[in-house]
């Protein structure tokens, strides 16, 4: 079934790692338009939704309604303990972007909890989602998605897992198999309110793909001086790092402290809508960029700085 719907934002917590042992709705509607920085070459396109399940995860499918071609996806890891629902209007906004945006709700035993918690299995899941969802005649997606193709997008913990799977490592509490193997078709990574701290150390980052971290800077939970410091250890080619002013943790999710996930005690002077909309743009041109659009480059690496007074940036090389 499709569905077209609008969105708004906020997350769930990492504080990643610091203790390294450590629905959706069916129907039609009209479709949706995100509201853009009007500087940016790339305007965004109505978004329609439906409802589909990538292994045994009930699972959110955003995409463009009237797009050509074929389409990259982006897999959205959630932040622990927050439910797929929550990331509705990001998700959307970050698809009407030309992704297909998936937001699986991964429910896992992690140590001494079972609870929304993601892994690196979910690549493997999803390149095997998207190969039999476009080959399928009764899906809207039927003959519409780049199955070479793949980003990232993470909030808090999943945005830790992004980093591991960036790595191409089988890491705890990330790998729940023997390996992992990062596929080819994995292109970059795109992370907020994410970090590598462990025991307040951040160890070096050996990313086999781009990477672009999201900070908040009204992050209580994920605090900005450990995405500073996580951004520095990012050691191989293209990276970069946003700050978007007045945004706490849960700037990317629909509300404010999701109900089950841990709570944020630093207030966030942005609207919810301003953060999601500001959050969405930067990861999804950035992502957009890597896999070659001249466009979205020119804003997320010249233009886009200067023009959006909500964020600072620094990129490298």
């Amino acid at each position: 079934m499709n569905r077209s719907i609008t969105m708004s934002p906020r997350a769930l917590p990492l504080r990643v790692l610091s203790a390294l042992l450590l629905t959706a709705l069916l129907g039609l509607a009209t479709p949706s338009t995100a509201t853009a920085d009007p500087t940016s070459a790339i305007t965004p396109a109505a978004v329609s939704t439906y409802q589909s399940q990538i292994k045994n995860d009930g699972t959110a499918v955003y995409h463009p309604t009237h797009a050509t071609g074929e389409l990259p996806v982006a897999l959205l890891l959630q932040g622990g303990k927050v439910h797929r629902q929550h990331y509705s209007e990001y998700a959307a906004a970050v698809a009407s972007y030309g992704f297909v945006v998936v937001t699986p709700n991964h429910r896992r035993f992690n140590f001494f909890d079972t609870d929304y918690y993601t892994s690196t299995s979910q690549v493997g899941e999803t390149l095997s989602w998207m190969a039999s969802e476009n080959a399928s005649a009764s899906s809207p997606l039927h003959g519409r998605i780049d199955t070479d193709t793949m980003v990232l997008l993470g909030h808090s913990f999943g945005g830790a897992t992004g980093l591991s799977i960036a790595e191409d490592r089988c890491s705890i509490p990330f790998c729940t198999t023997l390996s992992f193997d990062l596929p080819a078709a994995v292109k970059a990574g795109s992370f907020y309110g994410t970090n590598n701290a462990i025991l307040g150390i951040h160890p070096s980052i050996d990313n086999q793909i781009p990477v672009q971290l999201v900070q908040g800077q009204s992050d209580g939970m994920a605090e900005p001086a450990q995405a500073e410091s996580t951004y520095a250890k990012i050691a191989n080619g293209r990276k970069q790092i946003v700050r978007v002013s007045g945004a706490n943790h849960y700037g990317i999710t629909n509300v404010q402290n999701p109900s089950g996930a841990a709570a944020e005690t630093s207030t966030q002077a942005s609207t919810q809508a301003a953060s999601i909309e500001t959050t969405a743009r930067w990861s999804a041109l950035w992502l957009r960029a890597q896999l070659g659009d001249t466009a979205a480059a020119t804003y997320v690496y010249s233009t886009g700085d200067a023009a959006d007074t909500a964020v600072t940036v620094t990129s490298s090389p």
